[in-house]
């Protein structure tokens, strides 16, 4: 099928070139993650000094992570049409300065998160900077077409960071939340690799469509989603939540788990891309609706009572 190109403005300024190295859109929705566990850690307000040193210190280290991704990759980026347009690709930035820029940003953020936060959180963070630039960018990626699912694992860390960052340890409400991205994270970006097979075959990378075809790979999607609606229900089960969040849970898992059911009997380009858009939309919501819920549910409950 005929792919539709990304078009994207290039950095004009070095500084937004830079910028562009962070993968801005991917660290935001990190940084989200990690604020949602940072908050629902603890009843009430969180310590806003803590909170805002955490935040900092995990977005630095995230961006670095994004960076050196864009290092490593640098030759297939230039392969792929969604990413020929990152500076890295189109030699814009060198290699020094785009090493540099990462390793810089990560130091920034491990000593931000030492001196202002815990040691744990450090850690924490940093393994999960390991995990994603170089266990999943350089080992798994370009080796085996489960790749995004072991490599999720780092992905889904986030919620731990924050929580950690506020409480000093690592409960099993922060495993719940890691576990609910973990199991989001392969149909999210198999989605996305249904309609750009084609760039993922150019650069030579061993993603599912291509190894096992689209089919099988539409299957995975919509199994990896029921097991997700599941997941999504172990806040309620374990009483992390009440019913707001539960019937906000059951409706975007229940629109996601139409966009898969779809993606399996009637595939087409065009519903892959909203499948893919609408993944986004639907962790963003879901880890909104638990903190509106964390907040507002007891006093809901009283009202009602």
């Amino acid at each position: 099928m005929a792919q539709t190109l990304t078009v994207r403005p290039f950095p004009a300024t070095r500084w937004a070139q830079f910028y562009a190295l962070t993968k801005p859109r991917v660290v935001q929705l990190i940084v989200f993650c990690a604020v949602i566990g940072m908050l629902l850690a603890q009843p009430g307000l969180p310590d806003w000094q803590r909170a805002l040193s955490a935040t900092v210190g995990i977005w630095l280290v995230a961006s670095a992570a994004a960076a050196f991704n864009c290092l490593v990759e640098q030759q297939i980026d230039r392969r792929m049409a969604r990413t020929a347009w990152r500076p890295s690709a189109r030699g814009d930035l060198t290699t020094a300065w785009t090493l540099a820029f990462s390793v810089t940003l990560c130091i920034a953020g491990s000593a931000v998160l030492w001196a202002w936060v815990n040691p744990l959180t450090m850690w924490l963070t940093f393994a999960t900077f390991v995990g994603y630039a170089v266990v999943y960018t350089v080992v798994l990626k370009p080796r085996t077409p489960q790749n995004i699912v072991i490599g999720g694992a780092s992905g889904a860390m986030p919620p731990v960071l924050g929580w950690a960052a506020m409480t000093g340890d690592v409960g099993h409400e922060a495993l719940i939340l890691c576990l609910i991205i973990f199991l989001w994270t392969p149909p999210h970006f198999w989605a996305l690799a249904l309609y750009r097979v084609e760039d993922y075959r150019k650069a030579g990378l061993p993603m599912l469509p291509i190894t096992h075809g689209p089919e099988f790979t539409r299957l995975q999607v919509l199994l990896y989603t029921m097991v997700l609606f599941a997941a999504t229900l172990l806040p309620f089960i374990f009483g992390m939540s009440g019913w707001l969040y539960l019937v906000s849970a059951v409706v975007l898992g229940g629109m996601f788990l139409g966009y898969a059911w779809q993606l399996w009997r009637h595939y087409s380009d065009a519903l892959a891309r909203r499948t893919f858009r609408f993944s986004i939309w639907h962790l963003s919501l879901l880890f909104a609706a638990l903190l509106v819920d964390h907040y507002i549910g007891p006093w809901l409950h009283t009202v009602v009572s």
